[in-house]
C-alpha cells in the first residue's frame, strides 16, 4: 500500500504538471482585444498597435509590426495613435515598417484619439486609411530644432565651459552659449530639409499637390473635422469605427475578433529603478540633448 507521503507527492507531480501544460497552452493562444482566447488558427483578426504618448524610441512598435506582419490570422492592423509626435527619425521608422506590413499584404487604418499631431500625423500618413474623431487635434506638420540656453545662469554663478573642437560647428547646439548666426543658418538649413521631407510624404500618400500641401504645412492645427475637410483625413469615428473598417478591408464577415497585447504590469523594481534615475539625475544629460522633432507643443 502507498504511503501517504507518496500520494502527496504524485498529487504535486500531477498538479504542477497540469500548470505547466496551462502556460505552454497560453504561450500559443492570442488573448484578444475583448479579452477572449483565439488560437491563431480560428479565424482572422484585426490586430491593435497603440502608439501613445510622445515618440522618443521606435523599437516597441516595429516589433509588434513585424510580429502581425508574420501572422496569417492578422490580415489587417489598427494603428491606434494619440500622440503628439516626437523624434523625427523614430517617428520614421514607425512610417517605414508600416508600409513594409502594407507591402506584405496587411491593411492598415490610423485611429487617432485626442491626438495624432505632427510626427503622430506623419506616422498615421502610411497607413490606407486615416479616421479621426471630430473634435481629434491634428496637422501640426513642420519640424523643429530645439535645444536650452543656460549661458545668463551659468553667469550668475561663475561657471563657464570651455570647448576645444575640431570645426566651426561640432559643438552646434551647446546649451552653455547663444547660438551664433552662422549656426543659426546651418540649423535652419536642417530644418528645411526635415520639413521638405514631411511635405513629400504628405504628396505621396494624401493625393494632394506640393502646392496643396505647402498651404496645409505651416504648423497649424486642425481638429478632426477641419482635417476631413482638407484631406488630411479619411473619415470620422472612433477606434470601433476603425475595427470595423479594417475589417471589411481585409475581408472579415461580421464584426471581427481583435488581438492585443496586454500591457506590462509596473513592477516594484521598474517603480524603484526610476527613482534611483531621478535621485542620480541619470538622463539629465539627455534632457540638455539638442532634439530634432516633429511635435506639436
Amino acid at each position: 500500500m502507498a504511503k501517504k507521503s507518496d500520494v502527496v507527492i504524485g498529487v504535486i507531480i500531477i498538479v504542477s504538471f497540469l500548470f505547466f501544460s496551462l502556460v505552454v497552452l497560453f504561450a500559443f493562444i492570442g488573448i484578444s482585444g475583448e479579452g477572449e482566447l483565439s488560437l491563431a488558427g480560428m479565424g482572422k483578426k484585426v490586430a491593435i498597435i497603440d502608439l501613445h504618448g510622445t515618440i522618443t524610441n521606435s523599437a516597441d512598435i516595429i516589433r509588434q509590426l513585424k510580429k502581425y506582419t508574420k501572422d496569417s490570422s492578422v490580415p489587417a492592423i489598427v494603428m491606434h495613435i494619440d500622440s503628439p509626435g516626437g523624434g523625427v527619425a523614430p517617428s520614421q521608422e514607425i512610417y517605414e515598417e508600416m508600409k513594409k506590413a502594407k507591402d506584405n499584404g496587411k491593411k492598415i487604418v490610423a485611429s487617432m484619439g485626442s491626438v495624432g499631431a505632427s510626427g503622430g500625423y506623419y506616422v498615421a500618413c502610411a497607413a490606407d486609411t486615416i479616421i479621426a474623431n471630430p473634435g481629434t487635434l491634428t496637422g501640426s506638420i513642420g519640424a523643429l530644432f530645439e535645444f536650452p540656453v543656460a549661458e545668463e545662469l551659468f553667469k550668475k554663478i561663475g561657471l563657464r565651459f570651455e570647448v576645444v573642437k575640431s570645426g566651426e560647428f561640432k559643438d552646434v547646439g551647446n546649451y552653455a552659449r547663444r547660438m551664433t548666426e552662422s549656426e543659426r543658418k546651418l540649423l535652419q538649413s536642417v530644418i528645411d530639409d526635415t520639413y521638405d521631407q514631411f511635405v513629400e510624404v504628405l504628396v505621396d500618400n494624401r493625393n494632394l499637390s506640393k502646392e496643396e500641401a505647402l498651404k496645409i504645412a505651416d504648423g497649424s492645427i486642425f481638429t478632426g473635422r477641419q482635417a476631413k475637410k482638407l484631406g488630411l483625413v479619411d473619415e470620422l469615428g472612433d477606434l470601433e469605427d476603425a475595427i470595423k473598417i479594417a475589417g471589411e478591408m481585409a475581408g472579415i464577415e461580421g464584426p471581427p475578433k481583435t488581438i492585443k497585447e496586454r500591457v506590462r504590469k509596473i513592477t516594484f523594481f521598474d517603480l524603484l529603478t526610476q527613482q534611483m534615475e531621478e535621485l542620480f539625475k541619470l538622463n539629465e544629460s539627455e534632457k540638455l540633448m539638442p532634439k530634432l522633432q516633429y511635435i506639436f507643443k
